[in-house]
């Protein structure tokens, strides 16, 4: 008996991960290795062929068919060679997993958004941390909030018109504030964990704030007695109607306004020195005022950037 021929163009595959691109009225595919998809798009990975499972473009994977030569110069243009081809693909195009790769990437994204959250909050009483336990059922309670807040949403242009006056303020307020719907796999656990801590702060569904930074902070002895303008207070109250230009005292005074709690401060030959706890977003404004106001002539150090308290 006659063994069957597979056509040439043909190549079987199994066991990847596709990424698909449509381009010039066709679709294109290539077969990449599981997980390197994410890690090319990174940067963490720059080895096409650590991340292809064959250095091809194809129709169709699933089918073997690869794509055609005139297909790929029509559709990408005369002059582009093929490697030029997969980067597009790769970067623009979307990844194709199957249920079970696609549940256990949600999986591992929800606890790493869990566990960067649980390491950048406390509680603002004890200073201590929480849980993962306890950080997921409060986004858990946000995004059953949040569910609400998007139905209220929908409906409330029909209540508009009859909404009384005193109302408004109070549904504005609530539309500004920052939402949580949950962990999705269209972005980095970093970005999503910084939406989840806005939205735990927001709402406080627990007691919740920011662990603050510890810092050591030098200046030239000096400098501490010269006059400048504003302070941390005048920062804040800046375009909401304060004194943006009140006087904020002495150089010495102006860096203890952005120390929330001062930990030890000392001269340290022609230095002097404090060492204490800043909110993180006091950090950048902090930084500034040393690089522009005192001309980099001061020193920020970070010493701790989330102080946290363990449970015990």
């Amino acid at each position: 008996m006659m063994p069957i021929n597979q056509p040439s163009n043909q190549i079987r595959l199994t066991n990847v991960s596709l990424v698909r691109l449509k381009k010039g009225k066709k679709r294109f595919e290539i077969a990449c290795y599981k997980n390197k998809v994410l890690e090319y798009r990174s940067g963490a990975e720059t080895d096409l062929d650590n991340v292809l499972q064959i250095h091809s473009v194809f129709l169709s994977v699933s089918k073997g068919q690869t794509a055609p030569t005139e297909d790929l110069k029509k559709a990408f243009g005369k002059d582009v060679s093929l490697d030029d081809m997969i980067q597009e693909i790769l970067r623009k195009g979307e990844m194709q997993v199957g249920e079970k790769e696609r549940h256990a990437q949600a999986e591992r994204l929800h606890h790493e958004v869990i566990d960067i959250v649980a390491g950048k909050v406390v509680d603002p009483r004890s200073k201590r941390v929480y849980t993962a336990g306890m950080i997921e059922k409060a986004l858990e309670q946000l995004s059953s909030q949040g569910a609400q807040h998007k139905q209220e949403e929908v409906h409330g242009n029909d209540r508009e018109a009859t909404a009384p006056p005193d109302g408004e303020e109070g549904s504005g307020r609530k539309k500004d504030m920052p939402t949580w719907t949950g962990v999705t796999t269209t972005k980095s656990a970093k970005s999503q964990a910084l939406e989840a801590i806005k939205a735990l702060i927001a709402w406080q569904p627990i007691p919740v704030s920011r662990a603050r930074m510890r810092l050591r902070i030098t200046c030239p002895a000096n400098m501490l007695r010269q006059k400048v303008k504003g302070g941390k207070k005048a920062v804040q109250n800046e375009g909401e109607g304060g004194d943006g230009e009140k006087s904020g005292g002495t150089v010495k005074d102006k860096i203890l306004s952005y120390v929330e709690q001062v930990e030890m401060q000392d001269m340290v030959g022609q230095e002097w020195e404090v060492v204490g706890f800043v909110e993180p977003g006091t950090f950048k404004v902090l930084v500034e005022f040393i690089g522009q106001d005192m001309k980099g002539k001061g020193r920020v150090e970070v010493l701790d950037m989330a102080v946290t308290h363990e449970v015990d």
